[in-house]
């Protein structure tokens, strides 16, 4: 078969083709499979990324928080997307859970020492008060 032209779609392409034995034209619709590499945990363990999982700790940061259901999904889009970009198979979860915090940096100052407190977990309120410092540098 050959391809006789290209039209994207949003996510997908339809595609014109040819039958190199009949020559008749036919069009068929793709779309791209975006793998998300998969996560090793601090014990070794791997995991399929869990766009869910994602989206629900972002969630449970931003909770009451001035910050739209709209800002959350670019938000997780823009860091699936920065997973992907890596190009590899596997990420560590420490750079998962990093990418989230400097997400959660611009979005909501608030929002990034909730996060960071689980993450981190601070043992008491000076470590605490050294991430809120931090803030302001």
């Amino acid at each position: 078969m050959i391809d006789s032209r290209l039209v994207a779609d949003g996510h997908q392409v339809r595609r014109r083709r040819e039958c190199t034995k009949c020559h008749e034209r036919f069009t068929t619709f793709e779309t791209a499979e975006l793998v998300m590499p998969r996560v090793v945990k601090r014990d070794g363990s791997r995991e399929p990324f869990n766009e869910d999982k994602l989206r629900s700790g972002l969630q449970r940061a931003l909770e009451k928080r001035p910050v739209s259901t709209e800002q959350i999904e670019q938000c997780v889009n823009r860091l699936m997307s920065a997973l992907r970009a890596t190009g590899e198979r596997e990420v560590e979860s420490q750079l998962v859970g990093n990418l989230i915090m400097d997400a959660l940096k611009e979005l909501d100052k608030v929002a990034y020492v909730r996060f960071a407190s689980v993450y981190r977990s601070f043992e008491d309120i000076r470590e605490f008060g050294e991430e809120i410092a931090r803030l302001g540098d």
